[in-house]
């Protein structure tokens, strides 16, 4: 509605001008708008139209568009009208909010495309380097050598995780999901934040009642977890503070979407996390997901942290949202799919490494990838054929199917891929133990596999203990996908 105000330029000032413009139910919360510079603008212009924030008597604060004019021919009046526009300005912001959302999703399949075009590469260049490394470290070196290559693999392994974690954020390295409590696994990772976070910082927690089971990954789940709690407390390391944790199921309803375009109707479980350091600014607040940006120092963070769990909640079919002010702390929401199946998934340590005498063929295009393998698998106790190329293999397979007990096959190979090699194999002899090794996880290519018939799909670059692990789990009748 609007309302009109009126008054005469004499009594119009800097002043008395809240009472000018007052209509009873409207008082001016940023008298400067209404200034005697602007009131002589009018006067020199004729008209003037601007917004500002008004306070009802209630104290509540709304957005007004105000339109003045000056009538000099009606005794030298200003007339001001005042329109409530806080509807307007809502639906504008829920607009805006919804288009930085779909921009978000956007930049981070962009993201997610060059991480995948990258990490097939560098983690082939991985495989050779820990492999290699592993090798010298049994092969009788001196001291300072065995130290020096414990080292190298160290960093191996960091790069390794790296990649990881840049697939992570990309949503391209999909992980093993098993039905989960993810409230059993919230109530462990507090003892240990307990222990780990300054007593300065008191935890407060509201868990609901109800089993909160989800599909998910729970070694990825420990990972949201712990990164929404440390940032929290590293916002308030510098003073006392509250970190406060909520876990709570919810039913969205369809009237609901428009405000969480990423979701579908039906249950979710909502994690929340807050904190009362000292909040995001407004300025960094968009790009606080986006990979390698941080606003901590120098030697306390990547920028990788935010960005993986955003990639996390977004292969769960999640979405993670962010409030914030500043002086005031900041919350983080994490919605998730919410199933009915029941039961905790624990996850599988590494075991021993242990060697056979089975005869294996391994395919790789690259040689230095061949002959690490061939080098390896010998050295626990194998034999092993290497070939770089896929149709040589599979002339090899044809004349002596039952010369090999096992066969590990690269994923990307020219002419002819490992899915392909694996299904020529397999009409020759069914019951022959396949491994498909990748640089990258890829969800429809796990589906392939299952549908197949192969044995096992294991993500470059394996170590000494993973190659022992694959084979016996396969050989042994159990059939491994490893993450």
């Amino acid at each position: 509605s609007q309302r009109p105000v009126e008054g005469s330029l004499d009594e119009v000032n800097a002043d008395i001008l809240r009472r000018v413009i007052d209509t009873g139910d409207l008082e001016a919360v940023e008298i400067e708008d209404y200034s005697a510079t602007r009131i002589r603008e009018i006067m020199a212009r004729g008209e003037d139209r601007f917004e500002a924030r008004h306070r009802r008597k209630d104290g509540s604060i709304f957005d007004v568009a105000v339109s003045a004019q000056y009538r000099p021919t009606d005794g030298g009046r200003l007339v001001v009208f005042l329109q409530d526009i806080s509807e307007r300005k809502r639906r504008e912001e829920e607009k805006a909010n919804l288009e930085n959302q779909l921009f978000q999703s956007q930049k981070m399949e962009a993201i997610g495309t060059l991480a995948v075009g990258v990490a097939h590469d560098f983690n082939n260049v991985l495989a050779a380097i820990i492999g290699y490394t592993e090798m010298a470290m049994y092969e009788g070196q001196n001291e300072i050598q065995k130290r020096y290559l414990q080292e190298t693999l160290k960093g191996a392994e960091r790069a390794k995780n790296l990649v990881r974690r840049i697939l992570n954020l990309s949503r391209q390295d999909s992980h093993k999901k098993k039905p989960m409590d993810i409230k059993l696994l919230l109530k462990e990772s507090i003892k240990f934040l307990r222990a780990s976070i300054p007593t300065t910082i008191e935890i407060s927690q509201h868990l609901t009642n109800e089993a909160c089971n989800i599909l998910a990954d729970p070694t990825q789940m420990h990972q949201i977890i712990m990164n929404l709690c440390t940032n929290a407390a590293h916002a308030m390391k510098q003073t006392t503070g509250i970190l406060k944790i909520e876990l709570s199921n919810m039913e969205l309803a369809e009237a609901e979407i428009p405000y969480h375009p990423d979701l579908q109707p039906g249950s979710y479980v909502i994690l929340t996390v807050s904190d009362t350091g000292h909040g995001i600014d407004p300025l960094h607040i968009q790009r606080i997901f986006d990979p390698f940006f941080t606003t901590k120092a120098k030697d306390d963070g990547t920028g990788l942290g935010l960005s993986v769990v955003y990639g996390i909640v977004k292969s769960h079919n999640g979405v993670i949202t962010v409030h914030s002010e500043l002086g005031k702390g900041a919350s983080f929401n994490v919605y998730l799919p919410r199933i009915t199946h029941e039961g905790v998934t624990n996850v599988k340590l590494p075991g021993t490494i242990i060697g056979g005498t089975e005869r294996i063929l391994f395919v790789d295009d690259e040689h230095a990838m061949v002959d690490m393998g061939t080098r390896m698998l010998s050295s626990l106790g194998y034999t092993v054929t290497g070939v770089t190329s896929s149709m040589e293999a599979l002339d090899l397979f044809r004349t002596k199917p039952d010369h090999f007990d096992i066969i590990f096959t690269d994923m990307t190979l020219p002419k002819m891929t490992g899915i392909d090699l694996s299904r020529e194999i397999l009409q020759i002899r069914p019951d022959i133990p396949i491994v498909l090794c990748s640089g990258v996880r890829e969800s429809d290519t796990e589906e392939k596999v299952k549908l197949l018939g192969i044995k096992a799909y294991c993500i470059k670059p394996l170590t000494k203990s993973d190659f022992s692990r694959v084979i016996r789990d396969v050989m042994d009748g159990h059939d491994k996908l490893l993450s």
